[in-house]
């Protein structure tokens, strides 16, 4: 009974199906150096408060860095009956040290040393998913000036709608990485809180000094309520959250490049090295990378769920319920992170195959809001324009022409305000010239917020 760290109060050992069914080793392993960081700070601060000497101190920390490199090279087997990376470390430290080890847990408990390294490695996750995401605009940002003369219909409805410059596109996604960029900065503040020192519950009534602890481990603030921290894992699900829109994100993207990589798109060519091939037909060319991003957000969006339903009914302060919270957040943590470093090289290394964009450029009408907007800088009502473009459109279904190809007389006989210069706003490439408004997608405005992302992004 000795091993175990609780097993003072118990006369026959646990059941090997419990020690297996229990056990969190299999998946919390990744968690020993944040668990050593920590350790490391709260051994300082039990040697500055007089609880331990400065030489156990220094042995304790030595020791930690050596058990560290000891599961970093596979050379500390891991057991079920040691329960989870904490324990692992501790007994360790226990056999090299004897006494001295079985001090470093003075003034913490279990509850509060998981919680540290949750927080110490979600924020670590954080910064990394930041450089990824940051990684992957600069990606959609470089090719602005190669495709800075290529027009893209816009859709709505997957109905052409509009045509906008192709940069426009690839600055879309920028702003959508951007606030997830800033979802996560924002989550990261209420990771960014030490619980070091709640201990099981309800504190210590050892003289530790939290804010020591915090400051080592650059936290920004202290849990003000032991009762509370012990059992919140808020900042988990909030990370997961953030995580599963990052997913959405680049799913959003995914099916959009699925899309135009398709035989009755054809405006875009995924790059070999990122597509596979089939088993039987070897014509094939698939975006399976893009159809298994699409795919995998699933799993990400499922665990925000997962550690929802985990919390919703547990009581203060502790349950071992919570155990199960880190399954759910590696997963999606692994997930986004996979999908993003595959992400640039795709962006980067795409064609988008301008001659077939430009065959069917000037097919569904994208020019007919541009001349809706002709007839009311001539005074014509909104509503009243609305359906005269409408009828107009009508007319060349039934001429199977387009709207620049109407005659000036045709144009005149639906609204006696239209004029000669009507031809200059009209076709795909005119009303893209048109448009003037600040995060439009005419030349101007695109332009200004290419420049200006590339200046965000250090490019």
């Amino acid at each position: 009974m000795s091993k175990k760290a609780w097993g003072g109060r118990f006369s026959t050992p646990t059941n090997e199906l419990v020690e297996a069914f229990s056990e969190s080793i299999s998946f919390d392993a990744r968690l020993a150096n944040v668990d050593v960081r920590g350790s490391k700070a709260h051994a300082r601060m039990l040697a500055s408060v007089g609880l331990l000497s400065d030489d156990e101190a220094d042995r304790i920390q030595a020791a930690l860095d050596e058990i560290l490199g000891e599961i970093e090279r596979g050379e500390l087997p891991f057991r079920n009956d040691l329960e989870d990376i904490h324990m692992h470390i501790e007994s360790r430290l226990i056999e090299k040290l004897g006494d001295v080890g079985r001090k470093l847990h003075t003034g913490r408990s279990r509850n509060d040393q998981v919680s540290t390294d949750l927080r110490l490695y979600v924020r670590d996750a954080i910064d990394q998913i930041d450089e990824l995401l940051e990684e992957l605009q600069r990606a959609f940002a470089s090719r602005g000036e190669t495709d800075a003369d290529v027009i893209l219909p816009g859709y709505t409805h997957l109905q052409r709608a509009q045509p906008v410059l192709a940069p426009h596109y690839w600055l879309a996604y920028c702003e959508k990485f951007q606030r997830d960029r800033e979802r996560l900065a924002d989550a990261r503040r209420r990771v960014n809180i030490s619980p070091l020192g709640a201990a099981a519950l309800a504190g210590t009534t050892l003289p530790i000094d939290r804010e020591k602890t915090a400051e080592t481990l650059e936290f920004e603030g202290i849990a003000a309520n032991s009762l509370d921290v012990s059992s919140d894992r808020d900042y988990l699900i909030e990370f997961t959250f953030a995580l599963s829109l990052v997913a959405a994100h680049l799913s959003t993207w995914a099916e959009e490049w699925i899309l135009w990589n398709t035989t009755e798109f054809g405006f875009l060519t995924l790059p070999d090295a990122y597509t596979t091939g089939s088993s039987i037909m070897p014509q094939k060319k698939n975006p399976d990378v893009l159809e298994l991003i699409r795919g995998k957000t699933a799993r990400v969006m499922g665990a925000v769920s997962q550690l929802l339903v985990l919390v919703k009914g547990l009581p203060l302060a502790y349950n071992r319920d919570l155990q199960e919270d880190k399954l759910a957040m590696f997963d999606a943590h692994d997930t986004v992170v996979a999908c993003l470093q595959l992400a640039p090289h795709i962006v980067a290394n795409a064609q988008l195959n301008v001659d077939r964009i430009n065959a069917r450029l000037e097919d569904g009408y994208l020019d007919a809001t541009a001349l809706m907007e002709y007839l009311i800088s001539k005074g014509v009502p909104m509503r009243t324009g609305h359906g005269t473009v409408g009828k107009l459109v009508a007319l060349c279904e039934s001429k199977s022409c387009r709207l620049a190809e109407l005659s000036l007389d045709e144009l005149q006989d639906a609204c006696d305000l239209i004029e000669e210069d009507v031809y200059s706003i009209l076709g795909t490439r005119n009303a893209v010239a048109a448009l003037s408004s600040y995060g439009s997608g005419g030349r101007e405005p695109v332009m200004n917020q290419l420049a200006a992302w590339r200046e965000k992004l250090g490019m």
